[in-house]
């Protein structure tokens, strides 16, 4: 009788067992199934995003995710598209223990935006011990860079957990209105122009010319274009008009002339510079001070003409660059003052 009952007991541990097992897996399924079932969560003026982990939500400091109680976070960054043969060459184990991380394995990594690899290993960051994921992705027309940061010893963050948040990342077209957003002033009428590139915080590039199928979303607006007759992918434009919140200024307001001269010297993308007039204003019932030249393009050595406005306040100044090419200036230029005045600090 006990024999028989031995057996059965022996017979039944490994269904209980199997059991078991199998419910681990079911919940393991369950939890990325859900993940892959949320929508994604894309930070403001950003083209990428992804399902976080629980726990974490957007950040107010940077472009990304954070748990502040934990010390834990997600980064998003993204590059242009042809970056990601570039990071796929140079992102090795040698390279990022020069920047204090331990890389313990590379892997390639299927994404809801594209194929890429995944880093996953270690750093040190004030006597602190942190496990660190660095995501790589083709996505689209740019390349991201996903890094998350989670405590060593913290058991909150999962490193399945965050595979399959990682996972998750998708893209998205930036509305206009979501990347102005970004910006420290507010722009009424675009005057026909589109937004070429945004600067979050500081300055905005806007283009007029051939309507393009699709848009770029990525780059970094500086202080004048590379080539005046094409835009940030390529493309043929009539004129380009830069808008920037820059410090400093003139210490007073008899010295503005001088500090125009100072700052349209700087100005990119033109060569053999004649100016033709140059006098304060008055701009959005401010004081400013406005400089028109022609100038060349020095790629294709066609004829340009170049406004500059400055428009002064307190503790700080705006900068408005318009370019265009010269057979196109009696259209465009009424566009640009249009655009001028209906700035708004925000």
């Amino acid at each position: 009788m006990n024999s028989r009952r031995n057996a059965m007991n022996s017979n039944r541990a490994p269904t209980i067992h199997g059991c078991m097992r199998f419910a681990a897996i079911l919940a393991v399924m369950m939890s990325a199934i859900a993940a892959r079932a949320a929508e994604p969560i894309f930070p403001t003026g950003s083209p990428i995003g992804l399902v976080p982990p629980a726990g974490m939500a957007p950040s107010g400091g940077f472009m990304g995710f954070e748990d502040r109680d934990k010390s834990a976070a997600i980064l998003l960054a993204t590059f242009p598209a042809d970056a990601f043969e570039q990071l796929d060459k140079s992102m090795f184990p040698d390279a990022l223990k020069k920047q204090g991380i331990d890389i313990e394995k590379r892997e390639p990594i299927e994404v809801h935006a594209g194929r890429g690899f995944l880093l996953s290993g270690k750093q040190s960051i004030n006597d602190r011990r942190f496990r660190k994921f660095m995501l790589v992705a083709a996505a689209g027309k740019v390349t991201a860079l996903v890094t998350v940061q989670v405590p060593e010893q913290d058991n909150a963050y999962s490193d399945m957990a965050v595979r399959d948040a990682l996972t998750t990342l998708a893209v998205r077209t930036v509305p206009d209105a979501e990347r102005l957003s970004l910006l420290p002033f507010t722009v009424g009428d675009l005057a026909g122009f589109r937004i070429d590139d945004v600067l979050p915080g500081r300055a905005v590039m806007l283009v007029e010319g051939p309507p393009a199928l699709e848009q770029s979303n990525q780059g970094s607006a500086g202080t004048g274009p590379a080539d005046a007759n094409s835009d940030m992918s390529g493309r043929p434009i009539n004129a380009r008009f830069l808008i920037a919140a820059r410090s400093g200024g003139p210490s007073e307001l008899k010295d503005a002339g001088e500090f125009a001269r100072t700052t349209f010297a700087q100005i990119g993308g033109i060569k053999t510079v004649r100016i033709q007039d140059a006098e304060p204003l008055r701009i959005g019932g401010q004081p400013g001070y406005e400089t028109l030249a022609d100038a060349k393009d020095p790629q294709s050595d066609g004829e340009l003409r170049v406004v500059q406005w400055l428009r002064f306040g307190a503790g700080g100044y705006l900068q408005m660059i318009g370019i265009a090419r010269a057979e196109f200036w009696l259209d465009e230029f009424p566009r640009m003052r249009k655009m001028r005045d209906s700035i708004d600090l925000k």
